[in-house]
């Protein structure tokens, strides 16, 4: 129940790690359920950002 919740209520503000939030489909948006994504890299990590509504996660 409490994974439901971590999807139902996304804070498109915040940047998500992978690790404790994989997603739902692979390679889609857990938000929007969008496809396109623009990519960038710093401090080691690599940010994944929906074209689509915004959702940021580090993969």
């Amino acid at each position: 129940m409490e994974q439901e919740d971590k999807y139902a209520n996304i804070d498109l503000t915040k940047i998500y790690e992978y690790s404790e939030m994989p997603d739902k489909v692979s390679g889609r948006c857990d938000n929007c359920n969008g496809v396109k994504f623009k990519s960038s890299v710093g401090n080691g990590k690599f940010l994944r950002e929906c074209i689509n509504c915004g959702m940021k996660k580090n993969i």
